[in-house]
Formats: C-alpha cells, sequence, structure tokens
C-alpha cells in the first residue's frame, strides 16, 4: 500500500468526512487524538486509549529528546515499540514547547537554542534535528519545525516569524526526505502560520503549497485568543489549503472548539484537556463539563454521563468517582481520564455519522444547545 492515502468519502458543508489510510493503520476523520506527550497517554494503558475509539495517538519531540533521548528510543526498536502501539503516532516538532517551557532561547535563522525546563543543559533545535529526532522516534506523521509568536505579537513580529518558519518548511520537508527508509513508509505535514492575520495567513500556505506536504495543520490558534477569534480565521484558514489533503488544527481543543472547527473543514485535532482535566476532577459531559469534586456529588448514584457507553460510566456513579479524586487516589484520575478520552471518541463518530448522513448542522445545533444548557 501506499505510504499516505486520504480518501473523502462525504462532505457536509464545509465539513468532510473521510479516511488517511497508512501503513500502520487507518485514520478516521474527523480523528481527535489523545496525546501521549512523554511515550503515554497520561493514566491510559495504550490498549484503553484503542478500546476508546483512537485510531491515532501524539507525542512530543521536545519531551521525548530531553527524556529518556530520541536516540535510547531508537535503540530500544523506536516510540511503538516503545510504548506498544502499533498504530500510526504524530509527532510535533517541539517547537511549541521551546518557546513555552524553555528559559533563555535564543532564535536564528539555524534554529532555536534553549535550556532544558529539567536540567537546565543546553540545546538546538532546527528543522533539520527536528526531523531528525523524529525519524528516530519512527514518527507516522512528521511536524514541520517552525516559530510560534503569541497572537499579540506586533505585525512585523508574527510577519517575520511566519515567513522563517515558510523557509524552515522547506528545510524539514528536504530533510524528511533525506532519509529515504523512513520517508518511504511514513508522512509529513506543513504548518500554516500568520496569528489572526489572513494575508499573513495566505502568504504561509501559498509558500507550503510550493514546497508540498502529505497534509496541512492550521498552527498559532488556541494560545489565549479566544474561541471567537479563532472561528474567525478558521473561516477562511481551511480553504487557503490543498482541499485533497488533510487539516489539522493544532492544541485544539474543548468539545464546542471540536464540533465548529469541523463545521469549518477541519480534520484532525489534538489536545491534553480531556487527559489533563481528567487528572484534576473535571469531567466532560453531553450537558456540559462536571468537577466531580463539589459536594453536591457526594450522594449521587448516578453516572457520569447517562449517555456515555463507556465502562466508567457503566460502572462507577459520582458518588464513588467524587470520593477517589477528593481522596487523591490513583484511581480517580485513571477514571476520570478513561471517561474522557471516551467522550471525545464518540463525538468523533458522532460527528463523522452525523457528516455521512448530512445532517451535521442539526448534530452540532443539538449538541451546542445541550452541551450549554448547564454548569457543574
Amino acid at each position: 500500500m501506499s505510504r499516505f492515502e486520504f480518501t473523502i468519502h462525504a462532505t457536509d458543508g464545509k465539513a468532510r468526512l473521510g479516511t488517511i489510510a497508512m501503513q500502520r493503520g487507518d485514520i478516521r476523520t474527523p480523528a481527535f487524538m489523545p496525546v501521549g506527550t512523554a511515550a503515554t497517554v497520561k493514566a491510559m494503558k495504550p490498549q484503553d486509549v484503542r478500546a476508546a475509539g483512537a485510531d491515532i495517538i501524539l507525542g512530543n519531540t521536545y519531551h521525548l529528546m530531553l527524556r529518556p533521548g530520541a536516540e535510547r528510543v531508537a535503540r530500544l526498536g523506536g516510540l511503538h515499540k516503545f510504548m506498544h502501539w502499533d498504530r500510526p503516532i504524530l509527532t510535533d516538532s517541539g517547537g511549541y514547547q521551546v518557546m513555552s517551557l524553555s528559559d533563555l532561547t535564543t532564535r536564528s535563522e539555524e534554529g532555536v537554542a534553549f535550556k532544558s525546563h529539567l536540567d537546565g543543559t543546553r540545546h538546538m533545535l532546527s528543522p533539520e534535528r527536528s526531523i531528525e529526532i523524529q525519524r528516530l522516534l519512527g514518527s507516522s506523521i512528521t511536524m514541520a519545525f517552525d516559530e510560534l509568536v503569541p497572537t499579540t505579537s506586533t505585525r512585523e513580529v508574527q510577519a517575520a516569524a511566519m515567513e522563517r518558519s515558510m523557509r524552515w518548511a522547506k528545510r524539514s520537508r528536504d530533510a524528511f526526505f533525506a532519509a529515504e527508509e523512513h520517508a518511504e513508509h511514513n508522512a509529513i505535514f506543513g504548518i500554516q502560520q500568520g496569528a489572526l492575520d489572513e494575508g499573513l495567513r495566505k502568504y504561509s500556505a501559498d509558500a507550503l503549497l510550493d514546497v508540498g506536504f502529505d497534509g496541512y495543520a492550521v498552527g498559532g490558534l488556541a494560545v489565549g485568543e479566544g474561541q471567537e477569534a479563532m472561528f474567525g480565521v478558521l473561516d477562511y484558514a481551511p480553504g487557503q489549503l490543498d482541499a485533497s489533503k488533510p487539516r489539522y488544527l493544532m492544541g485544539v481543543g474543548k468539545p464546542d472548539d471540536i464540533v465548529g472547527a469541523v463545521e469549518r473543514g477541519i480534520d484532525m485535532f489534538d489536545c491534553v484537556l480531556p487527559t489533563r482535566s481528567g487528572r484534576t476532577g473535571q469531567a466532560f459531559t453531553r450537558t456540559g463539563p462536571i468537577n466531580i469534586r463539589n459536594a453536591k456529588f457526594a450522594e449521587d448514584q448516578g453516572p457520569l454521563d447517562p449517555a456515555c457507553p463507556c465502562p466508567v460510566c457503566g460502572t462507577w456513579s459520582r458518588a464513588y468517582l467524587h470520593h477517589l479524586v477528593r481522596a487523591g487516589e490513583i484511581l480517580g484520575a485513571m477514571l476520570m481520564t478513561e471517561h474522557n478520552i471516551w467522550f471525545y471518541q464518540v463525538l468523533m463518530q458522532d460527528l463523522r455519522e452525523a457528516i455521512g448522513e448530512g445532517r451535521l448542522t442539526e448534530f452540532a445545533n443539538g449538541f451546542r444547545a445541550s452541551y450549554y444548557s448547564t454548569k457543574g
């Protein structure tokens, strides 16, 4: 089979129902990728992530290069074997984490020199090194290395960062295909930048299309600009990219963000929210998120979400989960996370079915009406 093939089965407005075929398995789109930052989706076993419906997960270049190290993962057989996940893995380029977590970063045309947030050691991450790390990890979908600046930066700063990111995109692609054995079986995506500026976004999209990638990410959003501003960009940005390739909205997001982005033509998502929220006692339900720590759940014998088919909702009560989370029990984090992963995957399946049946608008409006109906 080919290394990467995207088929669109149906459309409903701007939304697309599709399948990405890769050698490690098919990815049904729209897809949500649980985040496995450090070779683990926190509090979840790989087989349970798969059982929830995930076709692909995300790994993090920055964290894995620092610990345990990309070369060590390669010696141990690659990330798939290391964590026992045999389906596709997308790795981010490390650019966002370098900018947000590291101290004393120095940016240049070569790349970004930075100080590890773990032990203070100095490192250099360039497009070539980022691609090399992702190859050593055995990434199924490699992301081009880019430079991210806040959406509040001046237009000049945003333009300079976007233009540098486009030069880095070409270097990333060249480095990817230079490693022929890995490139023969895997894929690389480019990342559109340009903050909230339609003109910069168009320049970025055109530059990426000139280089040519297997898929395209809309980057630089979900960094504090708010849903209205994000949707404003998504009203035009996906249409600037190649309609025959997957479109990936990085770092998104809340369930209602995902529904709105699917309506605007996005095919792939990732976010730490379902796992991070699970560890802090927040559960996502069809009637909105709830904080299971609240006293009103102390004797509530109902499930987290009566509409949820997950093993947690079929077995344990809100009262028990309230107890576990309030007591700081590890099982509390595990069960809350499992429920949230299921919630996201069931939402994606519902979106896929709605697109396929031509009723996305009806589904999306009904979802929002229910999701915004109560506060937990």
